[in-house]
């Protein structure tokens, strides 16, 4: 009845035994969320990403889509103190850093790995940034 992409535990389980947020209605299982409020939408998108990123949600496992959904939260929070600290409010760097690392690890336990771009100038661009007076 229910096709694999949910998993063994959900082969011929009703979608109307399943959670809203397994079937991808809501995005907490908390009643009086509105996921249509600012905060919801940015951290959908943020996870949506993410799963874009290892392949989409329809190819995950279900322990990649909780570190997909532990990526989100975490990225969320680092762009929540990101604000506060533009606009002037305390800002903890200790939790911050915290955070990022965290990030990076959970990312890695995905399998995306940092990509480096090489900056270096050529020689001719190098040149001409030394003759501009």
């Amino acid at each position: 009845m229910e096709s694999e992409q949910n998993g063994a535990a959900f082969t011929g389980m009703s979608r109307h035994h399943r959670s809203a947020v397994t079937n991808r209605t809501k995005l907490f299982a908390i009643e009086g969320m509105d996921g249509r409020l600012g905060p919801a939408r940015r951290f959908r998108d943020i996870l949506e990403q993410i799963e874009c990123d290892v392949g989409g949600h329809e190819s995950l496992s279900e322990g990649q889509k909780q570190l997909c959904r532990r990526a989100a939260t975490l990225s969320f929070t680092a762009e929540c103190m990101e604000v506060d600290a533009v606009a002037g409010k305390p800002f903890d760097i200790d939790l911050f850093g915290q955070l990022t690392d965290r990030l990076g690890r959970c990312l890695q336990r995905l399998g995306l790995e940092r990509k480096p771009r090489d900056m270096t100038p050529s020689l001719q661009s190098y040149l001409q940034a030394k003759a501009v007076p």
